[in-house]
């Protein structure tokens, strides 16, 4: 009885065609052993292709359907998990920013009692009055206290 019974001798090219893959993706298998072949004495690679089911060759088993269907059931629960704790934290940080808009508009009644200060402080220090007294470490600026 022959090995290669009942299936197809085609291409590297015409096995892609017809497993509906790209030829690199026939050449991997040929490499990794998983797919039936031999090369002709002008150097060709032929590949066997079963006429009738090229499910086996594509390496599709209802086994791996099975573990493929629960795991695409269980990604797809944990994105709808996801997605339901995306809107829940959502609602808290809207809730937060709504409460945080709530208690700075709120008037604040220490501002109002709080006495003004005399004259507004600028930005620069201003330069002492009695240039012979030594300056303090409190009244010169932090730049000038390496000097």
């Amino acid at each position: 009885m022959d090995v290669y019974e009942g299936l197809d001798r085609v291409t590297v090219a015409e096995a892609a065609r017809r497993l509906g893959v790209k030829e690199q993706a026939i050449r991997k298998r040929i490499a990794r052993g998983t797919l039936q072949h031999d090369k002709a004495q002008d150097g060709r690679v032929y590949v066997y292709v079963d006429a009738e089911s090229e499910d086996e060759v594509q390496g599709i088993d209802t086994r791996n359907d099975t573990y493929r269907d629960a795991l695409v059931d269980s990604l797809q629960d944990q994105n709808r998990f996801l997605r339901e704790e995306l809107a829940r934290k959502d609602a808290i940080l809207m809730n937060m920013t709504d409460t945080m808009r709530q208690l700075t508009a709120a008037p604040d009644d220490s501002r109002e009692e709080a006495p003004e200060s005399p004259e507004p402080r600028s930005g620069s220090p201003s330069p002492p009055e009695d240039a012979d007294e030594p300056e303090t470490a409190t009244e010169r600026p932090w730049w000038r206290f390496w000097r």
